[in-house]
C-alpha cells in the first residue's frame, strides 16, 4: 500500500513540474532513453551520436593509410644497405651495413 502512494506522489510531483515520465521506451534507443546531466552527455557524445556511416569509412580510411604509411617507412629503413658514418675528424662517409660475421 505505501508503495503505490509513493508512486502516485511522485507521478504528482512530475506532473506539477510538467515532467511527464515516458512509460514506454523505444527499442533500441539505449542510453538516449535515459535522464542524463548535459556534462555527462557532453563528455560521453559517442553514446547518443547515431553511427554515421561515412564518417566510419572515412576514418577506417584514414588510419589504415597511417598504419600503411608507418609500415612502409619502416620496411624502407630495414633495406638500406648504407649508412652515414661519422669519422673522427667530424666528416661523414657513407659506408655499407656489415656484420661482425662477416
Amino acid at each position: 500500500m505505501t508503495e503505490q502512494s509513493n508512486k502516485q506522489q511522485s507521478e504528482k510531483r512530475d506532473a506539477k513540474a510538467g515532467n511527464k515520465a515516458k512509460s514506454a521506451t523505444i527499442p533500441g534507443s539505449g542510453l538516449r532513453s535515459l535522464r542524463t546531466t548535459s556534462v555527462f552527455r557532453a563528455v560521453n557524445f559517442e553514446l547518443y551520436a547515431r553511427p554515421n556511416k561515412v564518417v566510419m569509412g572515412l576514418g577506417l580510411t584514414a588510419i589504415t593509410l597511417c598504419v600503411g604509411y608507418l609500415a612502409y617507412m619502416n620496411a624502407q629503413s630495414e633495406n638500406k644497405e648504407l649508412y652515414e658514418a661519422y669519422n673522427i675528424d667530424g666528416t661523414t662517409q657513407m659506408q655499407r651495413k656489415s656484420s661482425k660475421w662477416d
